[in-house]
């Protein structure tokens, strides 16, 4: 005999549940017959089955139907009273009803088919106690005349004998029970991110091997590398997986890859300088990004339509103009991550970053405007559409710079009151940053100038409540994000360059790399010159060479070309091979060639050394001297506005946002400097000055306790 299990018993609870409501509807149906006429039924049933058919009951409605017994049992005595048959059916009614529900508690089990269980199937013995409570009985019942419409008996269903556990784990039907395994193995619940990580963790190796190695480290930049490197993992993945990553996303680049780079370069970046070449920086991100794209899409249009590209690959104009808007801006990561390595001088340095930071204005709103003007229809352009793409070059510039402004304010205000909590300081610094980059998202502003210029103020007025470890911990912390988001960018740019969608047209490829390479140079060299009429310090032809072949192309222009709507622009695919060629010309050629010439041209290096404490106090008096000779000649200079800003900071905005304003030198917006160092010099000067009062107090000691000591020698002496 095989033992049953829970399934066995859960195949046979319906069944059991349909006879126990059979049996209590017949109980209620008993109920509901007056006692006379039930009496009467089942005597005249019982006593003759030739008699006749009992009287029927009183007049119902003739929508009702009747139905009478459909059995008659055997003759029996019918001598007994009216009382004791009524006591003799009741009873037996109980019978059936008690039995049922006997059944029904005995073999009744949870049923597990709503989990996901199996239902075994019914043994034998089961089935023949069920089809004992067959509806013989309550059959008759059923026929009477309640008000319902007669229905036939229902009919249990024949089950199948049970099957014990071994059976069904011999047969394979049904659940087969697994034990508890030692270990196991699951790749593709992990398949995606572990392949990522390997990336990452390929690029990091190669790092470190490139710069253990001297003679590619003073070769080629860090950036050639690791698209490399990206290259080599994408034709891997391309032939010998199936792994469908699209890793350079452009939400992946705008959300999480840009930002960590950005807010590490405005919050270590030399304000001084920044904001005393602003007016060429300006010049050079707004007019010349204006002038580029202006340039290069009006080439490549008339190169179109004299049929060079082909018939079937000549965009349009409002096409050409989009891709002209993505091709034209100097890529901030490209710039960073070859400038650095040169070392050139801060100036340079400086306005060639600073165009690359400012010109993300220019290139959102001329981006956002000539897609919306392709779906509008060049010939349905009107006058205010014209008229809002201007307006929203402001809107978007003022607007991303005043909201990176306030959440910075923001940051100063909420690291007032952290001296207690100093732990949380840093995350303050990450987080409101982000969330001033993304604020300026959310209204489509220029996300790169909001985060930029809160880095600037947080620099200025956080930097002054957080504590030593705290400015550590963010320094190390933004170079490490935007290190690591750096590898990321340009290795993942070389596994997305390996698929099979590239449409190549070499003229469109060639001439655009001729036209960027060409206008560069011209507007450069044209913007220089109308600089250096308001320069003190004058740009050189080799500064204007090394601003010229520093205009290199990135991940911004790939990740923006991504998002050009195929539906829309049918050249899409053709955009992004001839941008990918771009960037890998830049990058490549550019960056490889830059350092020598650099060194060819004798370019003025940076200079790391910081300055001395002498020179710091000249600077101010100096600035404070030129400040005045403006405001005694009525002209308001560069000056003028930074001692103006200065009184204004001093006497509303930094008392507000510092916590101990008495204990902290000037520090304001326009003129950084580093007063930790200072106060930690100080520090060391305190500490030097009380050990060599100890010094001198133990020398002093030390000679009063041996001219004591001596004094007893020299009395005896003197007594000799």
């Amino acid at each position: 005999m095989s033992i049953r299990t829970e399934q066995d018993y859960d195949s046979a609870t319906p069944a059991l549940q349909r006879e126990m409501n059979l049996a209590r509807r017949a109980c209620w149906r008993i109920n509901s017959f007056s006692s006379e006429y039930l009496f009467k039924t089942i005597a005249s049933v019982l006593t003759d089955t030739d008699a006749e058919a009992p009287p029927p009951p009183p007049p119902r409605d003739e929508t009702k139907s009747r139905i009478g017994p459909q059995t008659a049992p055997a003759n029996r005595n019918t001598s007994c009273t009216s009382s004791n048959w009524r006591g003799m059916f009741s009873k037996r009614t109980l019978l059936i009803c008690a039995l049922a529900l006997i059944l029904g508690i005995a073999q009744a089990r949870p049923n597990m088919s709503a989990v996901g269980v199996a239902p075994g199937k019914v043994s034998q013995d089961i089935v023949d106690a069920v089809t004992q409570l067959n509806l013989g009985h309550s059959a008759p019942m059923d026929a009477v005349d309640v008000g319902v419409d007669p229905t036939p008996p229902a009919t249990l269903p024949r089950a199948e004998p049970l099957k014990s556990v071994d059976q069904d784990a011999e047969g394979g039907e049904g659940h087969k029970m697994e034990r508890y395994p030692l270990s196991s193995v699951d790749f593709a619940r992990v398949k995606t991110p572990f392949i990522i990580g390997i990336w990452i963790l390929s690029a990091s190796i190669a790092k470190i091997g490139f710069h253990m190695t001297p003679k590619l480290h003073l070769i080629f930049p860090e950036s050639c590398l690791l698209i490399v490197v990206g290259v080599v993992i994408g034709v891997v993945l391309y032939f010998c997986t199936d792994v469908a990553v699209s890793p350079l996303t452009p939400n992946t680049f705008f959300f999480y890859m840009l930002p960590p780079i950005i807010l590490d370069a405005g919050y270590f970046m030399p304000n001084r300088l920044f904001f005393d070449n602003l007016g060429t920086i300006l010049l050079m991100a707004v007019v010349g990004t204006i002038f580029n794209i202006a340039t290069i899409g009006g080439s490549l249009y008339a190169c179109g339509k004299m049929g060079i590209y082909g018939e079937s690959e000549t965009p349009g104009l409002m096409d050409v103009f989009l891709f002209a808007s993505l091709i034209s801006a100097v890529d901030p990561v490209a710039v960073l991550a070859v400038f650095e390595e040169i070392h050139v001088n801060e100036i340079l340095y400086i306005v060639v970053f600073g165009e690359s930071l400012l010109n993300d204005a220019v290139t959102v709103v001329m981006y956002h405007m000539m897609e919306s003007y392709n779906e509008i229809g060049l010939d349905k352009i009107i006058a205010q559409d014209i008229a809002s793409g201007v307006g929203s070059f402001f809107v978007v510039a003022l607007g991303g710079t005043a909201i990176g402004i306030i959440w910075g304010f923001l940051t100063g205000l909420v690291t007032r009151f952290t001296d207690h909590v100093r732990v949380i300081e840093p995350i303050f610094i990450f987080v409101m940053a982000y969330l001033a980059y993304l604020n300026a998202e959310i209204f489509h502003m220029s996300g790169i100038l909001a985060i930029t210029f809160c880095g600037i103020t947080m620099k200025n007025y956080v930097e002054s409540n957080i504590s030593q470890k705290s400015h550590t911990t963010v320094k190390y912390a933004l170079k490490m994000l935007s290190s690591s988001a750096e590898t990321i960018i340009f290795m993942f740019l070389g596994v997305a360059t390996v698929n099979n969608m590239h449409v190549w047209n070499t003229w469109f490829v060639v001439l655009t790399i001729a036209f960027c390479s060409v206008f560069r140079v011209i507007g450069v060299i044209l913007l220089s010159a109308l600089a250096n009429r308001f320069r003190l310090h004058k740009l050189s032809r080799v500064d204007q060479f090394v601003m010229s072949y520093g205009g290199l192309r990135g991940a911004v222009a790939f990740a923006l070309v991504l998002l050009v709507d195929e539906n829309v622009v049918k050249q899409k695919n053709m955009f992004v091979t001839t941008t990918i060629a771009v960037i890998y010309f830049t990058v490549f050629l550019q960056g490889i060639t830059i350092k020598p010439l650099v060194k060819i041209l004798n370019v003025k290096r940076a200079n790391k050394r910081k300055p001395t404490m002498n020179e710091r106090i000249h600077e101010r008096f100096m600035d404070h001297l030129m400040a005045g000779i403006e405001d005694i000649v009525g002209k308001t200079g560069n000056y003028n506005v930074r001692d103006k800003f200065k009184r204004f900071d001093n006497r509303f905005i930094r008392p507000l946002l510092i916590r101990d304003l008495k204990e902290i030198n000037e520090l304001h917006i326009l003129d950084h400097i580093p007063m930790q160092s200072y106060e930690r010099a100080l520090n060391k000067n305190r500490r030097a000055s009380a050990s060599n009062a100890d010094e001198k107090s133990r020398r002093q000691r030390r000679s009063s306790s041996i001219s004591s000591r001596m004094n007893p020698l020299r009395n005896l002496n003197d007594k000799i």
